[in-house]
């Protein structure tokens, strides 16, 4: 498994540290997105900026922390796509449903963006 966690106060960053998310990747990457929603419930975002290649098995694995984040009114947000993966997403649709920043740092700071918002809506 080549996948880092960085747990953040605000935020969980999952970075997947293979050229191909794939069935002998997705697995794992699938298995730590629940063990940290459970464990650490907080905004996810996937850092994909080594993923060259993706196929239908790493797609389900986003979509299952794109689903568990939802429902739970947290944000999840793909950074660092590559060319091949962003067709692949956008082919199948996908990128209505999912939230893609192109860098790691802009992805942060829509998270604490938000985080912003949320607090002014509670103080109204």
């Amino acid at each position: 498994m080549n996948i880092t966690i960085d747990k953040n106060e605000k935020y969980n960053v999952i970075k997947v540290n293979e050229e191909k998310l794939n069935s002998a990747v997705a697995p794992d990457l699938k298995a730590q997105i629940l063990y940290l929603h459970t464990q650490d419930y907080k905004p996810m975002i996937i850092d994909m900026s080594n993923v060259q290649y993706c196929d239908s098995s790493g797609l389900s694995a986003i979509l299952v922390g794109n689903r568990l984040c939802k429902e739970a009114n947290l944000s999840y947000i793909l950074t660092g796509v590559q060319d091949h993966v962003r067709k692949l997403i956008t082919i199948s649709q996908l990128d209505k449903v999912l939230s893609s920043i192109p860098t790691l740092s802009e992805a942060i700071d829509l998270i604490f963006m938000e985080d912003v918002e949320k607090s002014l809506k509670k103080e109204h």
